[in-house]
């Protein structure tokens, strides 16, 4: 019996967050799985979505300011991911922030509860996606994914750090207040980006050869 133990017993040492992590996995890769269905990635959909992840990943690492509780102020690096839903839908966008999303969680974690980990990676990022529903109003679209990223990230600073709140403040003002503070300057940036002339025209011709 005691051979049999030892077979298995370094599963006792593995850490809750990395359950949470292989759990993220799992469900990404069921979503995948289920969205095939649905819609058939084309080649040329798959390359786009590691570009444009490959280029947000790259601009997060620039960290113009960084909070206490995690979250930090970037040079528009969700404007890829925006794009990228933009040109392929909600769908395409969505997996594709998902998949940002856990990059992010290996990148620079801040995990307090495995529910926290998936509001405020998977399903944060993977709200980016959403911007997708806009595909003839790329700034109303980049609203709509901010927003929504938003909401994830509020509901985790409700729920998992309400003890952060100053003495008096509301936990729902305090979250409101603190994801507002790295987040609004951020879609500011990609907002004000999707009006560049230049810029503006590259995307749509690339939306159009897509």
């Amino acid at each position: 019996m005691s051979y049999i133990e030892s077979i298995f017993k370094d599963f006792g040492k593995l850490k809750w967050y990395s359950l949470a992590i292989v759990a993220v996995l799992i469900f990404i890769s069921i979503f995948l799985y289920l969205a095939q269905k649905r819609q058939k990635f084309t080649t040329k959909a798959l390359v786009y979505g590691g570009v444009a992840i490959s280029l947000s990943f790259i601009l997060s690492f620039i960290k113009l300011y960084r909070m206490p509780q995690g979250g930090s102020i970037t040079p528009a690096s969700m404007l890829p991911l925006f794009v990228y839903a933009y040109m392929f839908g909600p769908l395409a966008g969505i997996v594709a922030g998902m998949a940002y999303g856990i990059l992010q969680l290996i990148q620079d974690p801040y995990v307090v509860h495995w529910a926290q980990l998936l509001l405020d990676y998977p399903l944060a990022f993977g709200a980016l996606g959403l911007s997708g529903f806009f595909k003839k109003n790329l700034p109303l679209g980049i609203l709509a994914g901010g927003f929504g990223r938003f909401v994830f990230h509020f509901i985790s600073g409700v729920v998992f750090f309400a003890s952060y709140a100053p003495k008096g403040t509301s936990p729902l003002v305090y979250s409101a207040i603190y994801n507002a503070t790295y987040l609004g300057p951020d879609l500011a940036v990609c907002f004000a980006l999707a009006f560049i002339p230049g810029l503006r025209s590259a995307i749509e011709r690339l939306k159009s050869q897509a």
